[in-house]
């Protein structure tokens, strides 16, 4: 059997190495440091790692997609599900669809530091139930880019796919 055609001609690996990538402060809201890894506007698919500090509550929120979350360090859960605590080691998966409101208790004695990879979009509302905003891979590029300014970062590295092609940004 012969090897398969090449498809995608790469001179090099995309890849970033996290332990290099600066975070950027608060991008999402106060006491949440986002590193993107992968954003694709188009096909709706966001890779982030994101730092939440003690106390954060993320707006209650409709995915439209799938979440697959891995817990790094900490502790997190949804205000939903408060026996449901999400632990280092921990791997959650949402299926699309889902709603609910995260949040990293205020007694946590260090950040929850998580990894994501996100389909869609998240539709974010109120404490009355008001829409307030989408939160998708186009949302976050364009918050990245803000950021990454004024914290003074110059552009933003990750990799991105650009029509029929990748760059590390």
């Amino acid at each position: 059997m012969a090897l398969p055609t090449t498809i995608t001609v790469q001179g090099q690996l995309l890849t970033i190495n996290t332990n290099d990538v600066p975070f950027l402060k608060g991008v999402l809201t106060e006491g949440v440091d986002v590193q993107p890894l992968y954003l694709d506007a188009e096909v709706g698919i966001w890779v982030l790692r994101v730092i939440f500090a003690p106390g954060v509550t993320l707006p209650k929120h409709f995915h439209t997609g799938t979440v697959h979350l891995w817990t790094i360090s900490g502790c997190w859960h949804y205000l939903e599900y408060p026996d449901q605590k999400q632990t280092a080691g921990c791997y959650l998966f949402e299926p699309g669809g889902s709603i609910h409101t995260f949040h990293t208790p205020a007694d946590n004695t260090e950040p929850t530091d998580t990894f994501m990879v996100v389909t869609g979009s998240n539709v974010n509302y109120d404490e009355e139930g008001n829409l307030v905003g989408i939160l998708d891979a186009g949302w976050i590029a364009e918050a990245v880019k803000v950021a990454a300014a004024e914290q003074g970062l110059g552009e933003a590295h990750y990799i991105e796919a650009k029509g029929n092609g990748y760059s590390d940004a």
